[in-house]
């Protein structure tokens, strides 16, 4: 499911709900990728309990696959830095309602029942929704979903008196709810959102004002073509995490993780990156960042990336787990030893190189005379690092 599948839209079930949902429909689940091969065996070993599973016939006709195609040469273009996703203050959201003549009420009165409503994304339907709770947050079992059309410019009143009625909204209040949801859809495409999320007080006579807002929105929408900005304008770096910015700046995804986390972590791809801070906190770590260098990684980022690890004081060792797919594990071997050469590297490295040029990679760590330590199983490089953070 890799990174796409980490976030979760108002009212959406957490991780942890979906990995028991998959363990209740019988999926073998496994703890990192390079299980997957222990998984599949244990998955075909039952194959004949069941159903709708069959034997693929080694004689059976095969049509051509698209890794059989003729291989075409990709267009070479520039491409935009990592993506990230933008959340502006709350005041922000308010003043962006203002504009749209939403009534808001900063400090809602304690006697108010309050409900939310969110604008986001239905990844079943596939299409944009409504996201209605009966309650001030937005609580999966109070939740409901009202999907329509991208097309749909006005929201019809069908779907209006359907989230009324999830909400418990008096008849009186039907009319100001319509144009509430409809500012909010009409923000949503403006301004190319992905969640607006907000909380709205009920006063006694059935008004409607929203005292709570949390507003994302795309920030791929200005790096890749200049749209937006006056929303990209409105971040803030100076209130941001100094490494997160920093390592934007060499287009990297950093986030700082809060604890006692004493591991840094130097990863190719956000699923994996997550996934391996994940694994490394089942075997007993504490992860001090999580870091993704991107899918074609430079010897450069590499290096800009332990620069960025190291800064945080807390890490003790550092953990470098790389599957070779757009990016070549000798490039990387290469960003390693830079990184020793140039910033004076104090810190023991654990290096875990998978797929492309990975013998070269390999052979260009051992070769280096540096202090490295380099594994081809997760398990053994996980043990190593855990061990040297805690200074074994």
């Amino acid at each position: 499911m890799g990174h796409a599948g980490a976030w979760a839209a108002p009212g959406e079930p957490d991780a942890h709900t979906k990995y028991q949902a998959l363990e209740r429909a019988g999926a073998v689940m496994v703890n990192h990728p390079e299980k997957f091969g222990e998984g599949m065996k244990a998955l075909f070993a039952n194959r004949s309990s069941r159903p709708g599973i069959s034997e693929i016939s080694g004689t059976s006709s095969q049509k051509r696959g698209i890794h059989t195609m003729r291989r075409i040469t990709p267009i070479s273009r520039p491409t935009a830095g990592n993506k990230r996703n933008l959340y502006i203050k709350q005041f922000q959201a308010f003043d962006i309602l203002r504009q749209k003549s939403v009534p808001v009420n900063e400090s809602a009165s304690s006697s108010d029942s309050s409900v939310s409503v969110s604008i986001s994304v239905d990844r079943t339907a596939l299409s944009p929704c409504i996201i209605a709770s009966s309650t001030s947050e937005s609580n999966p079992a109070q939740s409901q979903k009202f999907p329509f059309p991208y097309t749909q410019t006005k929201l019809g009143s069908s779907i209006i008196a359907a989230v009324a009625s999830h909400l418990g909204l008096p008849t009186s209040s039907h009319t100001q709810l319509a144009g509430f949801v409809q500012a909010l859809w009409e923000i949503y495409k403006e301004k190319e959102a992905f969640t607006l999320e907000t909380q709205i007080a009920i006063s006694a006579d059935g008004t409607l004002k929203v005292h709570g807002a949390r507003f994302g929105f795309d920030d791929a929408a200005f790096r890749s073509s200049g749209r937006q900005e006056d929303i990209h304008k409105l971040r803030d770096t100076s209130e941001e995490v100094a490494e997160e910015v920093e390592a934007e700046k060499d287009g990297i995804v950093y986030v700082k993780l809060e604890g006692e986390g004493s591991i840094g972590t130097l990863v190719n791809g956000a699923g994996l990156a997550m996934n391996t801070v994940d694994a490394l906190t089942i075997h007993g770590g504490h992860c001090a960042n999580f870091l993704d260098t991107g899918g074609k990684a430079t010897s450069e980022t590499v290096k800009a990336s332990f620069r960025v690890i190291c800064s945080d004081t807390r890490v003790k060792a550092v953990f470098v787990n790389i599957f070779g797919g757009l990016t070549r594990c000798d490039m990387i071997a290469e960003g390693i030893i830079l990184a020793f050469r140039d910033l004076n590297m104090k810190v023991p490295v654990v290096v875990r190189l998978r797929g492309t040029n990975e013998e070269l990679g390999q052979k260009m760590i051992a070769e280096s005379g540096l202090p490295l330590h380099a594994f081809d199983g997760f398990e053994e490089a996980a043990k190593k690092v855990i061990a040297l953070a805690k200074g074994q």
